[in-house]
């Protein structure tokens, strides 16, 4: 089930609300600038499928947004527990940063967390299959992928080099909650 934890950067031991219906996490996050939908595959996609198959199932969602939004790339990506660099890919994302574009992922299958640095707040989405997530271009974040990563997801770029954080250096994301806690 997807989820929001909404905390105040000063308290991360208590979310002050924790959103689960769709509709509310969507107008929780619009209202902050981040766009949260849920999309359905036009076409079943079978367990181990390749990117063509998965990017042919959400064709037509993919080309509105590229055309929409102006990105430029879209990918799959797909990590599973028996991946042997998932430590060191967790520790890359665990760290606040941004990007000079939006981060646009869509999950295909399993889940991650996105944690949003905005303002005095900071907002935690357990992202799980179906779920899109735009996270606008200078917005500090990171990414939590788990101890045992099960994912694949759609990304989507403005930069035809794909995937370039700014680290922000700030410990922040160390003192909240990750996926596993």
């Amino acid at each position: 089930m997807s989820m929001l934890s909404v905390y105040h950067e000063s308290s991360p031991e208590l979310p002050n609300k924790v959103l689960t219906h769709l509709e509310d996490i969507a107008s929780t996050l619009d209202s902050v600038g981040v766009r949260f939908e849920r999309w359905q595959a036009s076409a079943p996609i079978a367990a181990g499928a390749g990117s063509d198959e998965v990017l042919a199932a959400y064709r037509s969602q993919i080309d509105q947004l590229m055309t929409e939004r102006g990105y430029v790339t879209v990918d799959v990506v797909s990590l599973a527990a028996d991946h042997p660099q998932k430590a060191e890919l967790r520790a890359k994302f665990l760290d606040e940063h941004r990007h000079a574009e939006d981060e646009v992922r869509f999950f295909v299958a399993g889940r991650g967390l996105f944690t949003l640095h905005i303002d005095d707040f900071v907002y935690a989405v357990l992202c799980e299959k179906n779920d899109l997530i735009s996270v606008p271009a200078g917005t500090r974040h990171w990414f939590d992928m788990g101890e045992n990563p099960h994912f694949v997801a759609i990304r989507m770029f403005n930069n035809p080099e794909g995937w370039v954080a700014q680290f922000t250096g700030d410990d922040i994301a160390s003192k909240f909650p990750g996926l596993d806690d």
